[in-house]
């Protein structure tokens, strides 16, 4: 995968956690609901990539998506507070979870998958 399909699929990702966790508490799935719940998580992301892109890493592996994870998260965070938002424990181990899930997760399949196809190919 090249790194704008990973930046995309991140950030596809982070709203999906965003429209997931406001479907969950049957708040709207508005634009304006949608943006306010997913903007903090996708300007964090956005800074865990522009770091990447800054350290030329492709940002496919698992270590640039537990990087990609971690400033997901604590930036969301943060600029969750910024907002005038407020961050409860539960929030963020629920958040963190699901983001690791999501961010690091597909990274784990599709590092799966190259491995097996290597495996594959190398008999």
């Amino acid at each position: 995968m090249n790194r704008t399909a990973a930046i995309v699929l991140d950030l596809v990702l982070v709203v999906a956690f965003a429209a997931l966790g406001r479907s969950s508490h049957a708040e709207a799935l508005d634009v304006a609901g949608l943006s306010r719940t997913a903007l903090p998580f996708v300007a964090g992301a956005l800074l865990a990539w522009i770091t990447l892109i800054m350290r030329r890493a492709d940002g496919t592996t698992l270590r640039t998506g537990a990087f990609v994870w971690a400033i997901t998260l604590i930036g969301g965070m943060v600029f969750r507070v910024l907002i005038g938002d407020t961050i409860a424990v539960a929030f963020v181990i629920v958040a963190a979870i699901t983001l690791a899930v999501f961010l690091v997760g597909w990274r784990l399949i599709a590092w799966l998958v190259a491995r097996r196809r290597g495996a594959t190919t190398a008999h």
